[in-house]
């Protein structure tokens, strides 16, 4: 009888995004350090994509553990409506004092996905507590995801997450992310509907699930001042730009109009819990202030402002302030603009297009088919690179590396070599 970890998993488990028809058997991960895992076997993998994104500080941090063992000792959770405690008051505080912008008050959930379904209700309730429950429609961009809850599906784009529950969904107005040429007709949208639009939630700078697709912040920084000129509340959700991915510690520091509403998760914790954060400026919050109960912003999670996530995220913090972590950052981008500059971009690589930088993130497209997410090359390059020691996760043929930031020259090194290596492989299959 085979008990490896694969074969016990295949009898009780079902994976998200997984197709168990034709999935191969699960890599049974038994250690994390740094930027690898290992497997059952011993085998390491570079951990190039930072286990869906969240990881920043790299696997079993030492710090990090030991500040979440010193407090699941002292309290390991208690309800967060008639109780509070040091590491949710103290993350609030020290969250607050870097964010770009003018935000207040902090609203724990659980992740993501929570974070907007969060902000998407308070900014529907603010109108409705104000008297104007006209404005009850949501302006989200083309290729958006935003999270797999219904709230978070229906300001995502309609495809292949979504088909199976589209009729379900409230309708969103869609409009283009921002370029030099379209400006005036997105502004002409929003007049169209005459002050009905809440708010417009957006992925600064970079959308992630939906292709890693890349835009100019001084465009983004234009688009915000026309929003905001037809007083519509903007929510930027950071879950994945937040806390350095895109260079600076948020992308929108790269802009001058700042949101009413940021959404965080993901590296938030550095990746050890699950942890989200909805941020909001006094504005919001005053209109659910009154001695009328129906105004209450009536939501909650039942492990809201988890004492050991909170420590997580007071941990990350700590080695994210580090000067040697924003140094990190910066050589990781550094040494992505450089490999797509010195090699990526040279004659011989045509299979390769649309190769883009941001921060810690490269990307490019396999021009192999239809560029979706179920495009199969997604399968042959994952396959390739674990037997190469590298995990990667295509989405469908749009590649990317976003490593941890403690990645090391060698470890960068060898992925690099992987993505130049990828033309040859593609063209044999």
């Amino acid at each position: 009888m085979n008990n490896s970890l694969s074969k016990r998993d295949s009898n009780v488990i079902w994976h998200p995004y997984t197709q168990h028809q034709i999935m191969e058997e699960p890599v049974p991960i038994v250690k994390g350090e740094g930027a690898l895992l290992f497997d059952e076997q011993g085998n390491a993998y570079i951990d190039a994509v930072s286990s869906w994104w969240v990881n920043l500080h790299g696997h079993g941090h030492p710090y990090i553990a030991e500040k979440i063992y010193k407090q699941a000792l002292a309290l390991e959770h208690v309800i967060f409506t008639n109780f509070t405690h040091e590491p949710a008051v103290t993350l609030a505080e020290r969250i607050l004092n870097i964010l770009p912008g003018k935000f207040s008050k902090i609203f724990y959930s659980d992740n993501g996905s929570t974070a907007v379904e969060v902000s998407l209700k308070m900014a529907i309730q603010f109108w409705k507590n104000k008297g104007q429950a006209r404005r009850n429609k949501i302006l989200a961009f083309n290729h958006a995801y935003h999270g797999d809850t219904f709230g978070s599906m229906s300001v995502s784009a309609r495809g292949i997450f979504t088909n199976s529950f589209n009729d379900f969904l409230f309708d969103t107005v869609f409009i283009d992310t921002p370029g030099a040429d379209n400006l005036k007709e997105i502004k002409s949208v929003l007049q169209s509907y005459d002050g009905q639009i809440a708010a417009f939630i957006y992925e600064p700078l970079l959308q992630a699930a939906g292709g890693m697709r890349m835009h100019q912040a001084n465009h983004m920084d234009q688009l915000l001042a026309v929003v905001q000129s037809e007083n519509i509340l903007c929510i930027a959700d950071e879950v994945l730009t937040g806390f350095g991915r895109t260079g600076p510690l948020f992308a929108g520091e790269s802009m001058s109009h700042h949101a009413d509403m940021i959404c965080l998760s993901k590296g938030l914790t550095g990746g050890a819990m699950a942890l989200g954060i909805t941020a909001c400026n006094q504005n919001i919050f005053n209109a659910f202030l009154s001695t009328d109960r129906t105004k209450t912003f009536y939501h909650g999670h039942s492990f809201t402002a988890n004492p050991l996530a909170c420590t997580a995220g007071l941990a990350s913090l700590d080695l994210l302030e580090n000067t040697s972590c924003r140094e990190q950052i910066r050589w990781i981008s550094q040494q992505h603009e450089e490999f797509v500059r010195n090699e990526l971009s040279v004659t011989g690589m045509e299979l390769l297009v649309n190769i883009r930088t941001i921060g810690t993130i490269l990307a490019f497209e396999l021009n192999t088919g239809k560029h979706e997410y179920i495009n199969e090359v997604s399968a042959t390059v994952m396959g390739k690179a674990l037997s190469q020691g590298i995990y990667l996760r295509p989405l469908g043929n749009t590649v990317y590396i976003m490593p941890p930031y403690c990645i090391t020259p060698e470890q960068l090194r060898k992925i690099y070599l992987f993505i130049l290596s990828i033309p040859d492989f593609i063209r044999k299959n």
